[in-house]
C-alpha cells in the first residue's frame, strides 16, 4: 500500500538515511517512477525474485533540498476522492505534487491537466 511506503520513505529521510527496503508491488512501482521524476526520490532499483521482491531506494542526503518535507492523504480506502481535471488545482502553490490515479494510469497534477484527465486524487506531497 503507497500509504506505508510514503511514510517509511519520509521517516528514513528525517533520520538521514541513505537506503531504504520496501516490498515489490506494481503500484508502488508507479508511485516510485514518478517520485524520481519529481526529485522526491534519488533512485530506485527492483531486486529479488517471486515471492520476495523488493525496492532498494536511494534517498537524497541530509544537505540537499530535495525529499519529502510533508504528505497528505487524500484518498484512503474508505473515502475515495475522484476530482474531474477542471478542478484540479495545485499543491502549495506549485511547490508540491498531487498524484492522481486515472483511466491512463498514475499522474501528476500538471500532467492530468495538460491531458485533460481527471480521477482519484491519492495523495499531496511536498
Amino acid at each position: 500500500m503507497y500509504i506505508s511506503l510514503l511514510t517509511k520513505i519520509k521517516n528514513a529521510q528525517i533520520m538521514n538515511k541513505e537506503t531504504v527496503r520496501f516490498p515489490y508491488s506494481k503500484m508502488d512501482e508507479q508511485i516510485l517512477t514518478l517520485l524520481t521524476d519529481q526529485k522526491f526520490v534519488s533512485a530506485f532499483e527492483k531486486k529479488g525474485k517471486n515471492p520476495k521482491k523488493f525496492f532498494e531506494i536511494n534517498l537524497f542526503g541530509s544537505g540537499t533540498k530535495h525529499g519529502i518535507t510533508d504528505v497528505q492523504f487524500v484518498s484512503i480506502p474508505s473515502r475515495k476522492i475522484y476530482v474531474p481535471y477542471t478542478k484540479l488545482r495545485s499543491v502549495r502553490q506549485g511547490y508540491g505534487v498531487a498524484i492522481i490515479s486515472t483511466s491512463q494510469g498514475l499522474m501528476t497534477d500538471k500532467q492530468a491537466r495538460t491531458k485533460k484527465v481527471g480521477g482519484q486524487v491519492l495523495f499531496n506531497i511536498w
